[in-house]
């Protein structure tokens, strides 16, 4: 048959940069471990840099072992499942790495979340002590009898701080919403995370790591239904950042700083942003808030090398008044992930800043990533690039998902690798339909070309179907995005007696800039087949969005459907 693959031929070994390799001979070390090869290799240099309070990377391993001495104090050994709830700040970082050195499982959850979806992720891990920030206390307090944690580790933007900002902090930071308004509650088995350092000695029990061993519970987003826990070990959290590391061999005698501005507690900040920066022993500056306002000015001042970052912060950055007054020239090197990146944003991105930008795909599945543009070689913009070292893809038949498909038809993306996970905590019927056969089902839509280049097209669940036509959401997005009024654009199907669904288009419109729905239906016309044009168009000042910016598309249906019932 014309256009039909052979998988097993792997294509896209062909497009790879020179010094990739297709396998990997993997060091069986666990991220602990790594973290103190950096710190033997390079103890004085900066680990970490909260708002301008610099650590180094021996400070980094001191207060890592005190914090492990204190988890133990607390009665955590190998297995027991802690929970983390901060934002990028050095605190969850020492968490991340204390948990692991013991062998206890991490449990990364995202403060914005409401105590409902807390809750849930809380008694679905186990998890038995919690690390928080002195913002949340009082929730987490009241959450707590409702979960099995027992002590409560409370920390606070202000723990770390460099002077003078540290002695101006009590009296500025309820006036910035930096701390409560209201004082703690009173209550037994709560901890504030200073003393927690203080009182510990560095000399915690070392447990055996093994590959098999799991690390984390990493909660898929729970914004609609119940979030899911996935179950990711020590090995694939350990070779991912291999994979990432064996993907840039132009990087390995690069030392720089890396923007810390992914959400750690989201899988792509987790991986890309935070363990890659450690097992390189890169400095990592750590953007609690990664707003366009933090992120220029921790450009400015700090002048990072390299930045893993998701479109809505290109986008954000882009579009900021200061962006044209900030040196952006320090870049070296970009990731971006998470959802398309527009075409006019790469090319206006990389302009400014002269440093090239690669696309890549990932899910949380899969700790996250599965592929990547190669970086000197081609990239194909709009393609999540090339399956990285180690790891197989296929595009099969979306009733089945048995059949290949050939060259440039859509179909179920699946993937098989080191990094995919070993399943979801609790959910064996789950993990059913997400392995099959040694290989994970994505949900996504997705083509490959001649070169191995592969395409999202769209979710599996965002496919429209108007008038017997199948509509990938993001053709039309991608269209939109091209009109130079337009900042954002997500489009949903909506339900019609006559045609099955319609197509409804949000538009967040560039600053200053105006525009009527009849004005971008005519846009659309000359862009689109007649059966993609929207019908509906809704112009909002933002859209809703995940933590790390990705906009969530299932929320703006879910709403447009509860308004259509009223």
């Amino acid at each position: 048959m014309a256009g039909e693959v052979t998988y097993a031929s792997k294509p896209w070994l062909k497009s790879y940069d020179k010094g990739v390799p297709e396998k990997i001979q993997y060091e069986e070390i666990c991220m602990p471990d790594l973290l103190d090869r950096s710190v033997s290799k390079y103890p004085d240099r900066m680990a970490l840099n909260f708002q301008g309070y610099k650590m180094s990377y021996k400070a980094l391993k001191d207060m890592v072992d005190r914090f492990a001495s204190c988890l133990a104090g607390f009665g955590i050994k190998k297995g027991d499942a802690v929970a983390i709830i901060l934002p990028n700040m050095i605190q969850c970082v020492v968490a991340y790495y204390a948990i692991h050195r013991l062998g206890a499982i991490v449990v990364l959850n995202n403060p914005t979340y409401s105590d409902r979806e807390l809750e849930h992720q809380l008694n679905d891990s186990g998890s038995k002590v919690l690390v928080t920030i002195d913002l949340l206390a009082n929730r987490m307090i009241d959450l707590r009898p409702k979960t099995k944690v027992k002590q409560i580790v409370i920390s606070s933007i202000g723990d770390y701080l460099p002077f003078p900002v540290n002695l101006l902090f009590p009296l500025v930071g309820k006036k910035k919403g930096l701390l409560p308004s209201v004082p703690r509650k009173q209550a037994q088995d709560l901890y504030d995370w200073k003393d927690c350092i203080a009182k510990n000695q560095p000399n915690p029990p070392k447990a055996k790591l093994t590959f098999d061993d799991t690390a984390m519970y990493q909660y898929t987003g729970g914004t609609t239904g119940v979030s899911k826990g996935v179950i990711l070990t020590h090995g694939n959290i350990s070779k991912q950042v291999q994979q990432i590391n064996a993907w840039f061999p132009m990087f390995t005698n690069i030392h720089g700083d890396s923007l810390g501005a992914l959400p750690f507690f989201h899988v792509f900040g987790m991986s890309c942003a935070m363990n890659f920066s450690i097992y390189k022993g890169w400095g990592d500056i750590l953007i609690p808030k990664p707003q366009p306002e933090p992120l220029l000015q921790a450009i400015k001042k700090f002048k990072p090398t390299f930045g893993a970052l998701v479109p809505t912060m290109y986008i954000g950055i882009l579009n900021h008044p200061e962006f044209k007054k900030v040196d952006v020239t320090c870049f070296k090197g970009f990731f971006s992930g998470s959802a398309p990146l527009p075409v006019e944003v790469i090319h206006d991105f990389e302009k400014a800043t002269g440093a090239v930008i690669v696309e890549g795909f990932g899910m949380t599945e899969t700790t996250p990533v599965t592929h990547t543009n190669p970086f000197g070689g081609v990239r194909k913009i709009g393609s999540i690039g090339l399956p990285i070292s180690d790891t197989e893809c296929r595009i099969v038949d979306l009733d089945k998902g048995e059949k290949d498909m050939p060259i440039g038809e859509p179909g179920e993306m699946i993937i098989r690798g080191p990094q995919v996970t070993k399943g979801y905590l609790n959910k064996p019927e789950e993990t059913a339909t997400l392995l099959r056969d040694g290989w994970c089902y994505t949900g996504d839509i997705a083509t490959m070309d001649e070169d191995g280049y592969f395409y999202i097209v769209d979710r599996k669940k965002d496919m429209i179907i108007t008038g017997g036509f199948n509509v990938y959401p993001r053709d039309v997005d991608e269209v939109y995005y091209e009109h130079p009024k337009v900042m954002e654009a997500c489009a949903i199907g909506i339900p019609d007696a006559k045609r099955g669904e319609n197509i409804k288009l949000f538009l967040v419109l560039k600053e200053g800039e105006t525009a009527t729905a009849e004005e971008m239906i005519e846009y659309g016309k000359t862009k689109l087949a007649t059966y993609k044009l929207p019908s509906e168009v809704e112009f909002r000042k933002e859209l809703p969005k995940s933590t790390v910016g990705k906009v969530l598309r299932k929320e703006l249906r879910a709403e447009e459907l509860a308004k259509r019932k009223k």
